[in-house]
């Protein structure tokens, strides 16, 4: 079989595949067969050598397949299934501790850039019935971290506003979310093809970050001055004053990604004022990714792939990652 793992020297020059021998599952293990993964900007940085990994570790925190195999005592998969991993190896449902963050996948454990992988069978959910590999690939990370942010943490309910920033997996996998869930979605771009794009897919408003700068008080404008319920922020840096303009007083800005890969800075009394909430995420439980399985195929939501690589071109994928040309997740196919 075929996989990638990390060499002493990072970056996407070094990415290579490599022979090594099918695994066989043990007590309580199943053996995939991994027909898909999808891109995260945590998988990049993992690979570019900017956060740590051991040498050998296999990359890409997502896996969708089909169960080739089952070990004693399993009973919750049988060969033939198609299942999703999970993002964290040790959260299976409750309260995020320590310890339940403390493994993730392809950087802290092996990942699914391979043909074949063995792992508990906690370490998958069922996939959503009716999705492609590809389209099941990109849930593990992206749309349970936008589940959780609205579901769980924000609580939306119908009739709430929820703004999204850009078109990133975690921003469509929540304007796609909020909507099934009866809220209004703002969305920003600095593309008038992505703007038709978001809108297509039901978002109410969307904001030209380029051409509006202040696109926080635009947001308050759009909705009579009261300001937006819940906003997804995925870009940190100085941005953020924008995201606190946008919030309404005792709102909740959902602190997800730094894809600025600048430190945080804004104006403290504003959020004193509003009485707003920063709450900060990293993905979500198996339960959690078991829920939104479940809302995903009662909404018929279908993820939104841009662009499917092949597996001996995962570097190019990343260099497509880079370029921002995506809208929704890019996917490769194993």
């Amino acid at each position: 079989m075929r996989r990638y793992e990390l060499a002493e020297d990072r970056g996407l020059d070094h990415l290579a595949l490599v022979e090594r021998d099918q695994p066989k599952p043990g007590a309580g293990e199943v053996l995939v067969r991994v027909r898909a993964t999808s891109l995260n900007f945590h998988d990049y940085i993992v690979v570019m050598g900017w956060f740590p990994a051991d040498k050998g570790r296999i990359p890409m925190s997502d896996g969708a397949g089909e169960v080739v195999e089952v070990g004693a005592g399993v009973t919750e998969f049988a060969p033939g299934d198609h299942v999703i991993s999970t993002y964290f190896a040790n959260w299976q449902d409750g309260a995020v501790s320590k310890p339940s963050v403390s493994a993730m996948r392809g950087d802290q454990v092996d990942g699914y850039a391979a043909e074949f992988v063995v792992g508990k069978a906690t370490d998958f959910t069922r996939a959503p019935r009716g999705l492609s590999f590809e389209q099941a690939a990109t849930l593990p990370c992206a749309g349970v971290t936008a589940w959780r942010a609205l579901m769980v943490e924000a609580r939306i309910k119908p009739g709430d506003v929820v703004m999204v920033q850009g078109t990133g997996g975690v921003s469509i996998f929540a304007l796609q979310f909020a909507r099934a869930a009866g809220a209004t979605v703002i969305a920003t771009t600095s593309s008038e093809a992505k703007a038709q794009k978001l809108r297509d897919l039901g978002a109410t408003h969307v904001i030209n970050y380029t051409d509006t700068p202040e696109w926080g008080v635009e947001a308050t404008k759009l909705t009579d001055g009261r300001g937006v319920d819940v906003l997804l922020e995925v870009v940190g840096g100085e941005g953020i004053t924008q995201s606190i303009a946008a919030v309404r007083t005792g709102g909740t800005i959902v602190l997800i990604g730094a894809l600025s890969r600048k430190p945080l800075q804004f104006p403290m009394l504003g959020v004193l004022n509003k009485n707003m909430k920063l709450q900060g995420i990293t993905v979500g439980s198996r339960r959690e990714q078991q829920e939104m399985v479940a809302a995903i195929e009662v909404n018929a939501i279908q993820p939104v792939v841009s662009d499917i690589f092949a597996f001996d071109k995962l570097a190019d994928a990343f260099r497509h990652q880079e370029a921002h040309g995506h809208f929704g997740k890019i996917a490769v196919s194993i």
